[in-house]
Order: structure tokens, then sequence, then C-alpha cells
């Protein structure tokens, strides 16, 4: 897990109101934050507004009351081709590459708004970030296992070095061994400086690769602290994980 910075956020959510539609919001009131260098995941039952939370966040879905900031920036309801100058990346569930297109050209799609030197060095960053990417750099996306999409698309999302990357259910129709892989991987990056906000269906593993984990439950936060600490807490593993303790 990463070491924690005391500095201002580098994300900071505060009592968000959101939903596709204005009079049926779907997010509630939820509030989070982010430091720098830090692995925060978030967990809760279906239908408890995380995906929503952050599509929210990275200006996908609307924002009707509250404010998101980022280093300090207000960016509530950001234009998503905004993104970039706003220093964030997002990555969603599916639809993330472009098929069609080999992995070589998704990575010089990602990195065409950069300079050309800029760009060169960003990609050949990525492959090395990711070798199984250089090993099929002229492949298809659409032919590559779940697990080797996943990290593509999260390569392109690193190319403008974003200060946050937001991801939303990475481990979503992959095989045990490809989750393994992905998350390793993720914990790799923030070991490296990345900032990762991630929503998560796999309870267990987000629990175990955070560094603090905040659990919504009706568009609202139910509760939220050290994943490991949640990891021992009985009622989210009554919940969650099917343990023994206390039911809700």
């Amino acid at each position: 897990m990463s070491n924690q910075s005391v500095h201002t956020p580098v994300l900071q959510v505060n009592n968000i109101f959101a939903g596709y539609h204005p009079d049926l919001p779907i997010v509630q009131g939820a509030s989070a934050y982010v430091n720098k260098g830090e692995f925060v995941t978030i967990i809760g039952p279906n239908g408890a507004g995380k995906s929503t939370f952050i599509k929210a966040i990275a200006g996908v879905v609307n924002i009707t009351s509250g404010e998101v900031l980022v280093n300090g920036k207000n960016i509530t309801n950001i234009e998503t081709h905004n993104m970039a100058s706003a220093a964030i990346a997002y990555v969603p569930q599916t639809a993330n590459v472009f098929t069609s297109l080999t992995i070589d050209e998704n990575l010089r799609l990602g990195a065409s708004d950069l300079p050309k030197a800029e760009a060169a060095h960003q990609i050949a960053k990525a492959y090395a970030d990711f070798p199984d990417l250089m090993k099929h750099k002229n492949s298809k996306a659409g032919v590559l296992s779940g697990g080797q999409r996943q990290m593509l698309a999260v390569a392109r999302a690193l190319l403008t070095s974003p200060d946050l990357l937001i991801l939303d259910e990475p481990s979503a129709g992959l095989s045990p061994l490809m989750v393994n892989d992905v998350f390793t991987r993720l914990q790799k990056l923030v070991a490296s400086g990345v900032t990762i906000l991630m929503v998560e269906q796999n309870v267990k593993a987000a629990l175990a690769i955070g560094d603090r984990t905040y659990v919504l439950a009706d568009g609202k936060n139910r509760i939220d602290g050290k994943s490991a600490d949640l990891a021992a807490n009985e009622e989210v593993t009554a919940i969650y994980l099917g343990k023994g303790g206390r039911k809700s």
C-alpha cells in the first residue's frame, strides 16, 4: 500500500446529489476525498450508486447539488473532453478501448493531443509499464483477453499523466487469475506515484488492496475508513463477505 499525503487532497467531493434525471438523484449527498498517492476504493451493494458517483465526478452524470474539487479547483459538471486539462482520467467499465484498432493505434490516438516528442515518450513508457501490450502491439484490441484490454484502457488513460485515475469496476467479467493480474499491476502503479479512485464489485479484493475504502448504500455514505480496518469490521464482513457478525 502507498504512503498517504497530509497535503491538500487531489480529489475532494462534497455532499453531491447526482443522477440521470434531476428529480430522481441516485447519489444523495455522498462525499469522499483522495490524497496524493492513495489507492481509494468504493464498495457497496448493487444499486448503491457507486458507479454513478464516480461518473458524476468525471462529468458523465449531472450533479445537481454539491461540488467536486481537484487540486482545490472546482470542476463540478466538467465536460468530459476537458478532463485531461483538469488532470483526471476516467476508465469506464465497458467500451473503454477501440476494439477495431491495434494496441499501438489505441495508444497513438490517446496521445494525439500531446506534443510529438511527449507523445512518443508517454507511449514508450506505457509499453515499459505494461510489457504484455508491447508483445501484442500490432494486434487488434478486440482479440485481447479481458485483462489485457483493461490494461490497455489504463495505459491509454495514463498517457496524459493525470493526477487522478478513476476506474469503474476493472475486474468485471475477468477470471480470478486475470483479476489478480490487474490488481497487482494497479498496486504497482500506485507504488510508482499514481493516485487511484476505484469502484469495485470484488469486495474482498478491494479491501485487500486499497489504502482506504468508502461503503455506499442508497446513494449515501454508510461507513468509511482504512481498508484493513473495514476488512475486520463485523458489519462490513457480515453484509459483504458473508461472515458472522451483526446484521443490519
